[in-house]
């Protein structure tokens, strides 16, 4: 992901943040600034798990980031939700 640049997370982080969203129910709620941010920081959140799992996540490749990223979005929304107490479709 380094050699894609700024310009590459906010790509792969808004995609990430919208699947997960779809996926997580939490959609219409969000807008595309929400979704990229969701993305970039479940990249965050995902690179860290794996790395406590001795995953090396650098130059893993653009598909490994994005379920990187999808990954750690979702599980990002579903503390969200856990933390607010909302359910899909409230």
């Amino acid at each position: 992901m380094l050699g894609l640049g700024i310009i590459g997370w906010i790509i792969i982080g808004g995609l990430a943040g919208w699947i997960a969203s779809k996926f997580m129910g939490t959609d219409a709620q969000q807008g595309i600034l929400l979704n990229i941010v969701v993305g970039v920081v479940g990249g965050l959140l995902g690179g860290w798990i794996l790395t406590l799992f001795g995953v090396d996540v650098e130059g893993a490749g653009l598909i490994f980031s994005f379920l990187t990223c999808l990954g750690g979005a979702t599980i990002l929304l579903f503390l969200v939700k856990l933390v607010t107490g909302r359910r899909a479709g409230v």
